[in-house]
């Protein structure tokens, strides 16, 4: 079967595992790749920041003196050493508005000039200009916070710009932080998260509360930088008990109007970003990989301030929903990784309906083209 025949077929089972493929990912398709850190409103004081380890790039957003927001990566211009910590989630702030680097005290200002250097005379002739910190390329976009390690390629803005006039009813730049960020491991390759996360077909049947809640709604679209899903809560309330009450108690929000009020929008922005928005709350969940076997799944949920009862209990419950989802998807992952790993799957058709699945097949294959080989070219001395 080759790709000029009718039958469409996914990327081969060796591109989910091989770590020389891994690294080329890393090269062509995620160092060049916006990945969201947080939002404006998680650092709202001077020399609040806000840490995120990418890829082997370790990456920290700081607000400056003068209110800017920048990025830079988390480490020092004399020895290499990580400059900061943070909590566990890798937040924090700096004091006495420097960046202090605990190895041998080389230290920066909030906007990444080096202003400190013990022993500076021993250094010879040194030039404090050439030794500021390096930047990966920052964007914000709707008050989230982006970061690319590797310029080119569409902004986010343009990426998104399909859907601006719809996701601007949402008022992301005034949202705050509804609780703390999450990392769930899976010992599975970040593709095939990905790839069930834009899978439509499989809901149905390894989904039974989700169906229950939104019937046969669930829609699939897919643009070069962005897949699009949509579901409309059913109005009836079927399913577990948890989907009824959340289909009784959803509450009306005045900001949005009548189309948004009961519809979940999904997005994926390529290759491992995805934004599900609510009428309730929305969640930002990031693919991060760790290397061709594991992947940290990066997530935390950001809302409107509201007191409403009907909407502290509407957040509780899509959260327990989204419980059983996410268990449910683990399963899923995991059997998948299984037969990748097993040698023995090569690659499978998709279907016309599975218009998600094709379309990152596609980019994957165009940004290494390899990834049409059914097996690893280079280890056929090619």
């Amino acid at each position: 079967m080759t790709m000029d025949d009718d039958v469409r077929l996914g990327l081969p089972d060796w591109v989910y595992r091989d770590r020389r493929f891994y690294q080329r990912e890393v090269d062509e398709i995620l160092l060049p790749s916006w990945q969201v850190v947080c939002h404006e409103s998680d650092l709202p004081n001077k020399g609040d920041f806000q840490r995120l380890d990418f890829v082997g790039r370790p990456i920290f957003v700081i607000r400056g003196g003068d209110g800017r927001l920048r990025s830079f990566y988390n480490v020092c211009r004399h020895r290499a050493a990580r400059l900061l910590d943070g909590d566990a989630h890798g937040r924090g702030r700096c004091e006495r508005d420097r960046v202090v680097c605990p190895y041998h005290g080389w230290s920066y200002d909030l906007e990444g000039r080096l202003c400190g250097v013990p022993s500076r005379d021993s250094y010879g002739d040194l030039d404090a200009a050439d030794w500021s910190l390096r930047s990966p390329e920052l964007e914000i976009w709707e008050g989230f916070i982006f970061v690319r390690c590797r310029a080119g390629g569409p902004s986010v803005a343009e990426m998104m710009a399909p859907w601006q006039e719809l996701l601007a009813a949402y008022r992301f730049p005034q949202m705050r932080a509804l609780g703390r960020v999450t990392e769930r491991p899976r010992p599975v390759n970040w593709k095939t998260v990905v790839d069930n996360y834009s899978d439509g077909l499989h809901i149905r049947l390894a989904h039974r509360g989700l169906t229950a809640l939104t019937g046969d709604s669930y829609r699939l679209e897919a643009q070069r930088d962005v897949m699009h899903m949509t579901a409309e809560v059913d109005q009836r309330g079927a399913g577990p008990w948890s989907c009824r009450a959340y289909c009784r108690v959803l509450p009306q929000s005045d900001y949005l109007p009548g189309e948004l009020s009961r519809r979940w929008n999904y997005f994926l922005l390529w290759p491992n970003l995805a934004f599900d928005i609510y009428p309730d709350q929305i969640d930002f969940m990031q693919m991060i990989p760790v290397g061709p076997g594991q992947t940290l799944i990066r997530e935390i949920p950001y809302g409107h301030a509201d007191d409403r009862r009907e909407m502290r209990l509407a957040r509780y419950l899509n959260w327990r929903i989204n419980r059983v989802v996410n268990a449910e998807d683990r399963d899923l992952i995991e059997r998948v990784q299984a037969g990748m790993d097993s040698g023995v799957f090569g690659a499978g058709p998709l279907s016309r309906d599975e218009v998600c699945l094709r379309a990152l097949a596609d980019r994957v294959r165009d940004a290494i083209p390899e990834a049409a080989s059914p097996s690893p070219p280079w280890r056929k001395g090619t």
